[in-house]
């Protein structure tokens, strides 16, 4: 429990600290509200002790600075008997509670444990709410697939441990959603899942925005402002696209790895972090690193267990579940359907983007249809154009192979039929379709 003492009189601010370090609090002071805010901009805090009447930068401005920049720290107040109605103020403005001085020292420990419970409690609905969202967000694995029910095996022990995990697989196959399970797959996990695709942010931003950076670190840094690192702590960082990581930053993501430490960018002072480290992929890693694209040392660190997801395409048994669960998840749209002709279709297309792909076009067709049954010619045209392209590419093997037939039966149509196995009245109906004559 950490509490912040705010008062301009030292004598006071020492007794209560003395006090409240004997109750198990750790204690800082300061003695203007401009060092508040700077301890404030640099530390969390649970509890402030806050004396309205500071000079300078006074109480209520400080009151008012914290909401504005939606500081969770619970606030309790230290008046004059003159100043009451402006504690009542206060209290409108967030306050936790208010003392009148001279106050009994007992009160305010009671006072100070309780607001410390209230923030302990409103963290705790924060991660709950998180906690139920990831978890509703993960209720769309859906297979049939057994080596994907292997894969999913795989997760829940390895959500038991605390190593890097690397995933691997094509764009749109849901590794992100094998990391969502992995994470949380741990039961004692509290803290949060932070996604960041290491590809979509510029190469000059990305090292702000995973190790944060202080105040006037460079231009345009007003403030200080916590990078994504400090932001997973107790939970998981998810570095989606690690691949595309700038060589600048692998090293200094290794060392995170490796020490649980790292500085601000124009910071001097060592951040610790406890982050559960899983990383995904569509590249070959292995040939990034014979290629000098990518650290060897880092590859081994982010890839002490390998999960491979399969694409889409090798997985085909899963796409009709999809369907359905995808109708489920969507009541506006729970009275249509897809025909069998239809499943048939998307059950055949290769789905180069994969179950991304499937779930934009399910959506589509779902939005342009107004019949309850979905058909074929519902569907997008280029799944059916690439359908009629397998059609005519059969087509072909088949006249070939017909064709290659009758010659090796030297012309005879009747012992063509006999190889074949056909009725000779189908061959020869074949045959005028190829435009073979008598």
């Amino acid at each position: 429990m950490r509490i912040l003492i705010v008062d301009d009189e030292k004598n006071l601010r020492r007794v209560l600290a003395t006090e409240l370090s004997a109750e198990g609090f750790e204690v800082n002071e300061a003695d203007t509200g401009v060092k508040a805010m700077d301890l404030l901009e640099n530390d969390d805090y649970d509890v402030m002790v806050l004396d309205l009447n500071l000079p300078g930068l006074n109480g209520m401005e400080v009151l008012k600075k914290i909401r504005l920049l939606d500081l969770s720290t619970e606030v309790v107040i230290l008046t004059a008997h003159a100043t009451v109605p402006a504690a009542i103020e206060a209290m409108k403005l967030g306050a936790y509670d208010f003392l009148t001085k001279p106050f009994d020292i007992e009160v305010l420990k009671v006072v100070a444990q309780k607001a410390c419970e209230k923030k302990k409690l409103h963290s705790e609905n924060i991660q709950l709410k998180t906690q139920i969202r990831r978890q509703s967000e993960t209720d769309g694995f859906i297979t049939r697939n057994p080596r994907m029910v292997e894969i999913l095996e795989s997760v829940k022990k390895v959500a038991l441990a605390d190593f890097p995990v690397l995933i691997s697989g094509e764009s749109g196959v849901g590794k992100e959603l094998v990391a969502k399970a992995i994470h949380n797959g741990r039961e004692q996990n509290g803290g949060p899942f932070i996604p960041i695709n290491c590809g979509a942010i510029p190469e000059n931003m990305m090292e702000s925005e995973l190790f944060g950076h202080e105040k006037g670190a460079f231009t345009g840094a007003f403030e200080r402002k916590p990078g994504l690192l400090e932001i997973a702590h107790t939970g998981s960082l998810f570095l989606d696209e690690i691949g595309e990581l700038p060589a600048s930053l692998q090293r200094k993501l290794l060392r995170v790895i490796e020490t649980g430490s790292f500085f601000r960018v124009g910071g001097t002072k060592e951040v610790k972090v406890n982050v559960r480290f899983i990383s995904a992929t569509n590249k070959d890693l292995k040939q990034e690193v014979e290629k000098s694209n990518f650290r060897s040392d880092l590859y081994f660190r982010i890839s002490t267990f390998v999960i491979q997801i399969p694409p889409l395409r090798e997985r085909k048994e899963d796409i009709p579940p999809l369907l359905e669960y995808t109708l489920r998840k969507t009541p506006s749209f729970k009275t249509k359907k897809f025909s069998p002709e239809a499943i048939k279709i998307l059950s055949e297309y290769s789905w180069p983007g994969n179950v991304r792909e499937l779930q934009n076009v399910i959506h589509r067709t779902l939005l342009l249809t107004k019949e309850d049954v979905i058909e074929p010619d519902d569907l997008p045209g280029d799944l059916l154009g690439e359908r009629k392209t397998h059609a005519l590419r059969l087509e072909d093997v088949e006249r070939d192979h017909i064709l290659d037939i009758l010659k090796k039966a030297g012309g005879q149509r009747r012992k063509a039929a006999e190889i074949l196995d056909v009725d000779p009245k189908t061959l020869y109906r074949k045959l005028q379709d190829y435009g073979v004559k008598e």
